[in-house]
């Protein structure tokens, strides 16, 4: 749902731009004048002398009571709506997995069980000191996000290929899943520096 969305917005946005954009360069170049066709009497900009907002059109509805009131309730509404846009494109996390058997059988998996047991087999592999994985994508197509705090004396590459090759290979069969697409991220724990006496 949100890609559609996210698709819509954007083109709905870069046509205004487009369309306010060509509006002040036929203006500004005084294109209509040198090419030689005529403007809508409401068109703002008529020539390279005018400007995006005149004086009257920013001073005209200043002493209106409605004016400042609608102005804020506007831009406060615009800024809710913008907000909103901009949480929406957190991934959110997977709340089921639909696993479908040979037989064509289907039942729902809690997202957040299999993510304890990837976290719980993770964290079992020796060094990691922390381990936090999130489903995303769709039900039919999950992914996994894992994140990795290893301690200092780990082997990164070692502890990758067991996590690739044992613990999502074992959520993946699990669940009964094709395929985890899995973005892994390996971050090293601090440590103080050892002091000796």
């Amino acid at each position: 749902m949100l890609k559609p969305v996210n698709r819509v917005l954007l083109g709905l946005l870069g046509l205004g731009l487009f369309a306010l954009g060509g509006g002040v360069l036929l203006g500004g170049l005084d294109l209509q004048r040198r090419w030689g066709f005529g403007v809508p009497g409401w068109w703002p900009f008529r020539g390279p002398d005018d400007v995006v907002l005149g004086t009257e059109g920013r001073t005209r509805w200043r002493e209106e009571g409605w004016w400042w009131p609608t102005v804020i309730a506007v831009l406060a509404v615009l800024l809710a709506l913008l907000l909103w846009w901009l949480l929406a494109q957190r991934r959110h996390r997977l709340g089921q997995i639909l696993v479908t058997r040979e037989d064509g059988a289907a039942a729902f998996l809690d997202g957040r069980t299999l993510e304890d047991v990837i976290e719980e087999e993770a964290q079992a592999l020796d060094g990691v000191s922390r381990a936090h994985v999130r489903l995303t994508g769709r039900r039919t197509a999950p992914a996994a996000r894992v994140r990795l705090l290893l301690e200092p004396h780990a082997y990164p590459a070692r502890i990758l290929g067991q996590l690739t090759r044992e613990t999502l290979v074992h959520a993946r069969d699990s669940a009964g899943l094709d395929r985890l697409p899995s973005t892994v991220r390996l971050r090293e724990a601090r440590h103080g520096a050892d002091r000796v006496a």
